[in-house]
């Protein structure tokens, strides 16, 4: 498939990464050729922690993205998900600076991740995009330089002053007592507004956003996601961002608050059952099977709970009906007809 005479010309590249094995990566490439027609190359490659990376062969691979546009990426805003591939970037020739999914993460630059030189396939398309957005910005800053250049040229208008109707020689009307408040308070309250404003602006400058890993996220797994935002002192969208370059599909608050809610179940019963020391021992450990998988959670936060875990859920939510029921009927039986 990729095995080609002809030159070609790289249209667009999607790359996608699997959330359940982090090691797969896939992607497509659609290339135009001297004829004019497209070709489209879906690879996959295995991104090792501990080795090289290296490319797997096309006829063990089952095509999964062949024939998906580039366009349906762009408009799902940034979260585009299939099965469990999610997309981490996008690149098309004719929108190279669409503001979903095109900025390139650390794990695809050359630069920082040495080992794509092992993948020359993925590599030169990669070093190709940033050639094509290198030329787009510097094209871009020259028509800025001619166009600051034409306004510096441009002779410049003579400004008209207005005449004030009045006798210099007399004193101007003062000002009344209420015209005066009335000023303290216009520019008291702009000062009020102005304020407010810079604190709206406060936002982490690029370089700290840049710089965010994910043990910066994982201090606030246990919030939902519009707090860690707030302290995080980002964007909504570009902490969801920041989640998809570290293959979190979903903020994993919910399944934090979740388990230590059972947690504090587990302690509760846990002091009914000193008598019993085997039910007692069972309820600890429990409580330290919950504990563990809530840490491997938070630091590798797209894993799903375990399927034990969500039975107990369950039990306890059954258990909790029951009583309620219970303390319903036990409250009819006891009030006065």
């Amino acid at each position: 498939m990729d095995s080609s005479s002809q030159t070609h010309f790289l249209i667009s590249l999607l790359i996608f990464k699997n959330t359940l094995n982090r090691e797969l990566i896939r992607s497509l490439h659609v290339y135009r050729c001297d004829d004019g027609k497209e070709r489209e190359v879906e690879r996959e490659f295995v991104f090792s922690i501990n080795g090289t990376y290296m490319e797997m062969d096309n006829a063990m691979c089952n095509p999964l993205f062949l024939g998906l546009k580039t366009s349906d990426v762009f408009h799902s805003q940034g979260c585009f998900v299939n099965g469990l591939w999610v997309c981490i970037f996008a690149f098309h020739a004719h929108h190279p600076h669409f503001p979903y999914l095109t900025s390139i993460p650390s794990l695809l630059k050359p630069s920082k991740n040495p080992k794509l030189r092992s993948i020359p396939s993925l590599a030169n398309d990669l070093q190709a995009i940033f050639q094509m957005r290198c030329m787009a910005t510097t094209a871009k800053d020259d028509n800025d330089k001619e166009k600051s250049n034409e306004n510096e040229n441009k002779p410049l208008k003579r400004k008209s002053y207005f005449v004030l109707d009045q006798d210099l020689n007399c004193l101007p009307y003062p000002d009344t007592p209420s015209e005066s408040s009335d000023d303290q308070q216009i520019d008291q309250s702009s000062s009020g507004v102005m304020e407010e404003d810079n604190k709206k602006k406060k936002r982490a400058a690029s370089k700290d956003i840049a710089r965010l890993a994910l043990s910066d996220l994982a201090k606030y797994f246990d919030l939902p996601i519009v707090e860690a935002s707030r302290n995080l002192k980002v964007g909504l969208t570009v902490l969801k961002k920041k989640c998809r370059e570290f293959g979190i599909p979903r903020w994993p608050h919910r399944k934090i608050k979740s388990l230590d809610s059972l947690i504090r179940d587990l302690q509760e019963e846990n002091r009914w059952q000193q008598a019993n020391k085997d039910a007692a021992e069972a309820v600890a450990k429990r409580k330290e099977m919950l504990k563990n998988e809530k840490e491997s959670i938070e630091k590798t936060p797209f894993l799903d709970m375990k399927t034990e875990t969500k039975r107990f859920r369950q039990d306890v939510f059954k258990r909790r009906h029951k009583d309620r029921v219970l303390k319903n009927q036990q409250a009819l039986s006891i009030s006065p007809n």
